[in-house]
C-alpha cells in the first residue's frame, strides 16, 4: 500500500515538474487570468495566493480580476462563458450553480490531472458533470449554515442554545425585552436572504429523506410539502414575530456583522465563512460569538446543512492551460491551503486531503466542527444534491420575509422558477 502511494506521488511530482518545464520552455513570462468576486475574503485570498504562487514559478504571472457577487454575478459568468471571453481561470460556486454552466461544453475536464489525487472524492462529486468529467479544485474551505449568535447576550439572559425552532423563537422572545435586536436581517444584500430557507435542509431530510431525489425529478409540489413548506416558514415566523432589526430591508452584509460583533444583535443567520470577515474587521469580538444550526422540529435530531466550497474553474476558452493546471496544482496543495489559513484564518475544514486545521480555531468554527464528528448529524446542501436552485430565491424569500408574500404563494412561486430551469436543464419528469 504504501509503495503504491509513493508511486502515485512520485508520478504526480514529475507530471507537474513536466507540465513547468513546458510552460517554461521560453525565456517569456505567460499570464494567467483568474476571475472572482469582489467579497474581501475572496481578493484577499487570490491576491495572497498570487503573490505565493509567483514566488516559486518565476515564468507565470498570474493575474486576479473581479467582478459583481449575487445575481448580477451569476449573469456576468454565464455570459462571458457563452460568449468565449471567460479568463482562463475563475471562481464560482459548486454544486447545482455549476450544472447550469453546461461544464462539458465550456470547462475543460482535470479529473486526469494528478493534482486531483489530493481533493476529496465528496467535493469531486459536487464539480462533475455525472459522466466522468470533474472539473473544478476548491478555492476556500468548507463551511456550515446556521446561525451566528453573540454568547455575551446569551450568558446576561441565562439562554441556553436552542435544539428546536420552538425553543429558538423563545430565546428571541427573551430578547426581544431588551434593546438588542433578536434576529438580524441584511436584505440589502440580496443573497443573505437565502440563509434561513438553505440552511433548513438537514430538517428537511429528516422529515423527508427522499426529497433530493423527489424534487430533481419532479415529483414534489412545493407547496404541498409539509418539510419544504416550513423551510419556506422559517423567515416569514421571524418577520411575523417582529424579530428583525428594524432596518432589515436595508441593512447590508456588513452591517449585521457589525451589529452581532457589537452585541447589537443576537442572532445571525449566515454561512461560517463570515468568521473571516469578522476576524478581519473585529478580531477581539470573535471569541464572544458562537454557532448552531437552524433548530428543527426534534431535539432529538438536531443537525447542520453543510455546504461544499467554491471551485476554480479552468475555462475552455483558456489560452494557458497548461500554466493554469500548474496554478490549480499550487492552490490543491497543502502550501495553498496554509496561505488561505494565513489570510483569512480558519473558517472551516478544507476539501484537500493533505491539509489540516490549526488547534486554535476560532469559537464559532468549533461549535460547527462538532457536528461534523458525527455523520448523522450533518447533511449537504440541497444545491449539492439536485442540480436545480431556481435564480429568483433570493427575491421570493426577501418579499416572504418582508410580509409581501406568505410562505405558501412563495413556495408556489419558487416551483414556477424551479420548472423553467429543469426544462432548459433538459430534466425528466418536468412539464
Amino acid at each position: 500500500m504504501k509503495t503504491t502511494k509513493s508511486l502515485r506521488t512520485l508520478s504526480a511530482a514529475l507530471a507537474v515538474a513536466a507540465s513547468s518545464a513546458a510552460v517554461g520552455s521560453s525565456h517569456d513570462s505567460v499570464e494567467v487570468t483568474l476571475l472572482t468576486d469582489n467579497s474581501p475574503n475572496s481578493v484577499a485570498v487570490f491576491n495572497a495566493l498570487e503573490a505565493a504562487f509567483e514566488q516559486t514559478h518565476d515564468n507565470i504571472d498570474i493575474n486576479v480580476e473581479t467582478r459583481a457577487g449575487g445575481t448580477e454575478g451569476d449573469n456576468i459568468v454565464r455570459t462571458r462563458l457563452a460568449t468565449g471571453t471567460m479568463p482562463d481561470l475563475f471562481f464560482y460556486n459548486s454544486g447545482s450553480l455549476l450544472q447550469a454552466l453546461n461544464p462539458s461544453r465550456t470547462l475543460i475536464d482535470l479529473s486526469d490531472e494528478p493534482f486531483m489525487e489530493r481533493v476529496s472524492p465528496s467535493f469531486q462529486s459536487v464539480v462533475s458533470d455525472g459522466k466522468g468529467g470533474v472539473y473544478g479544485v476548491p478555492g476556500e474551505a468548507g463551511m456550515g449554515g446556521g446561525i451566528l449568535y453573540n454568547r455575551k447576550v446569551y450568558e446576561e439572559l441565562g439562554l441556553e442554545i436552542p435544539r428546536t425552532w420552538e425553543e429558538f423563537m423563545a430565546n428571541n422572545e427573551a430578547i426581544s425585552e431588551t434593546d438588542v435586536a433578536p434576529v438580524l436581517g441584511s436584505f440589502g444584500a440580496t443573497w443573505t436572504s437565502q440563509i434561513f430557507f438553505l440552511a433548513d435542509f438537514y430538517n428537511v431530510l429528516q422529515q423527508d429523506p427522499d426529497f433530493a431525489e423527489e424534487f430533481t425529478a419532479g415529483n414534489i409540489e412545493m407547496s404541498e410539502n409539509d418539510a419544504i413548506l416550513k423551510s419556506f416558514g422559517r423567515i416569514q415566523d421571524v418577520y411575523e414575530a417582529g424579530y428583525f432589526n428594524e432596518d432589515f430591508a436595508s441593512a447590508t452584509y456588513e452591517d449585521a456583522l457589525r451589529m452581532l460583533a457589537m452585541g447589537e444583535g443576537a442572532h445571525y443567520p449566515m454561512l461560517t465563512f463570515a468568521v473571516t470577515a469578522l476576524l478581519e474587521s473585529y478580531p477581539d469580538a470573535v471569541e464572544d460569538l458562537g454557532f448552531f444550526s437552524v433548530p428543527g422540529d426534534s431535539a432529538d435530531a438536531n443537525g447542520l446543512t453543510v455546504w461544499m466550497p467554491g471551485s476554480i474553474y479552468l475555462s475552455q476558452s483558456s489560452e494557458e492551460p497548461e500554466a493554469a493546471k500548474v496554478f490549480l496544482d499550487f492552490v490543491a496543495s497543502q502550501e495553498g491551503c496554509e496561505v488561505i489559513v494565513d489570510t483569512i484564518g480558519a473558517s472551516g475544514p478544507f476539501l484537500i486531503e493533505t491539509c489540516g486545521l490549526p488547534d486554535d480555531v476560532p469559537q464559532p468554527v468549533s461549535d460547527m466542527l462538532v457536528y461534523l464528528q458525527d455523520s448523522s448529524r450533518n447533511a449537504p446542501a440541497l444545491e449539492f444534491l439536485s442540480p436545480l436552485k431556481g435564480p429568483s430565491l433570493e427575491q421570493i424569500l426577501i418579499e416572504i420575509g418582508s410580509g409581501i408574500r406568505d410562505a405558501e404563494s412563495g413556495a408556489e412561486l419558487y416551483q414556477r422558477d424551479v420548472r423553467r430551469q429543469a426544462r432548459q436543464l433538459g430534466l425528466d419528469g418536468w412539464n
